[in-house]
């Protein structure tokens, strides 16, 4: 006979207000990432503002309103921190209102093992199946480690959530969770990455021609991937897999164009793998109950060693500017954080290790200024940016103006290269600034 955990439901459900009273001045809180948002557990904790001090809350690329930061300016009563900005957190930042915490996402479940503080957990989790079991959902990548390290857990039911099957640690059992809270919640407003443009597509109609069939694909966050994801979709492409620390809706467009069915891939054969999810609706149908999905703690979807053991491993992410050097900055202008480290870096060891694989780095090769005034993203040298990828690392690199291939290649090489696929409104000046610094062959093309 099956256990009923109804009675053990009841004695553990609270109300978000009674839930919070928990929180003691100077705790750290976690809500975990995207919508796994405790959304209840937020509002009841500002409210509490006047009789807090120092309580510090870490989130993820989770979208607003965040009531912690938005009651208290003032930050005596709450300090809100992210490991990667959404747009809403981005906003939060330039205001002085969120503080961001560098990490490579391999190591998220490391930093909270060894040397993070958790006093109290606040995860919204889909209903508890029959067997006692909240399943983490789109949240996944990150939730398990973050309640293991919690002297205190609290779960937020939320219905809207999709059950996702996992590879492991993708639901925690009714023993291990302190409370319970249940609220009515509105249905996730669609998550829309920016609309693709013609050089976006250009930039994706080039990579095209690098990829093959059997090939698996982990594509980053923002309108460059997504189209090169769209380009697929349309492309002869056949035979695709998903090992992405991010699922959008662009693999939902694969796997509707009939491209993506994971028959080839050397481990999870079968199952598009992912971390965390992000967007529509039909998204998260989709992955509802879906065999032919596993997801996973990002320390196993983003360590380099996992990702290298698939053939034909393709990793697709974009960035904010270039240097003549072959560094690349894809999360700050400036000292200006934009995004986060996110698992950039982890892809570029791990696709450049897998055999036949690519990592390919896009960005479009100019912008244009607050004054109306175009500028070139590919830049002499670095002053105050925040380099994600080191030169040592980086492969292929991607703009409107061609791909090019940085590994083993010296700085006249990468200085001539990178000059090649810059805006030609720029190249003559970046052909000057790469002569000051001793880069430039004299024999070099002008």
């Amino acid at each position: 006979m099956l256990k009923n955990y109804n009675d053990e439901y009841k004695q553990k459900l609270r109300t978000p207000e009674e839930a919070v009273k928990v929180v003691k001045s100077g705790d750290w809180i976690d809500y975990t990432s995207s919508v796994g948002k405790p959304v209840a557990l937020d509002e009841a904790l500002a409210k509490r503002r006047d009789e807090l001090w120092d309580v510090k809350i870490r989130g993820n690329l989770i979208d607003g309103p965040i009531h912690v930061a938005e009651c208290d300016e003032s930050q005596e009563h709450f300090i809100y921190h992210t490991w990667h900005c959404s747009s809403y957190e981005r906003k939060l930042t330039d205001k002085g209102m969120c503080y961001f915490i560098p990490m490579v996402f391999q190591n998220n479940a490391a930093y909270y093992e060894y040397f993070l503080t958790v006093n109290v957990a606040m995860v919204s989790v889909a209903p508890m199946g029959k067997h006692g079991y909240f399943n983490f959902s789109a949240n996944t990548g990150v939730a398990g480690p973050i309640c293991r390290k919690a002297d205190i857990v609290i779960v937020e039911v939320n219905e809207h959530l999709p059950k996702v099957h996992g590879g492991y640690d993708e639901c925690i059992h009714i023993s291990d969770v302190d409370y319970i809270v249940e609220a009515k919640h509105e249905p996730f407003p669609d998550y829309t990455v920016s609309v693709t443009d013609e050089k976006d597509k250009r930039i994706a109609n080039l990579i095209i021609d690098y990829l093959r069939d059997r090939s698996t694909f982990q594509l980053g966050i923002g309108s460059l991937p997504n189209a090169v994801g769209e380009v697929i979709a349309e492309s002869d492409l056949k035979d695709l897999g998903m090992h992405t620390e991010l699922c959008s809706d662009a693999f939902l467009k694969l796997f509707q164009s009939g491209k993506l069915n994971n028959l080839y891939k050397n481990i999870d054969r079968g199952k598009g793998v992912f971390g965390v999810a992000l967007g529509s609706d039909e998204l998260y149908q989709w992955l509802d109950d879906n065999y032919g999905i596993a997801a996973y703690p990002l320390e196993y979807v983003n360590r380099p060693s996992i990702i290298a053991q698939i053939d034909n491993m393709v990793s697709i992410n974009s960035c904010v500017a270039m240097d003549l050097y072959g560094q690349v900055a894809a999360e700050s202008a400036g000292s200006r954080q934009i995004s986060g480290t996110g698992g950039q870096l982890d892809f570029l060891i791990g696709a450049s290790a897998s055999k036949g694989g690519q990592a390919f780095i896009c960005m479009k090769s100019t912008y244009t200024d607050k004054n109306g005034e175009l500028r070139s993203r590919v830049v002499p040298q670095f002053n105050g940016d925040i380099i994600t990828s080191p030169r040592s690392q980086v492969y292929y690199l991607a703009t409107e103006y061609g791909v090019i291939n940085l590994e083993g290649r010296s700085t006249w090489e990468r200085a001539e290269s990178l000059i090649s696929i810059a805006h030609p409104q720029f190249r003559d000046e970046l052909i000057k600034e790469a002569e000051k610094r001793k880069i430039w062959r004299k024999s070099s093309k002008r």
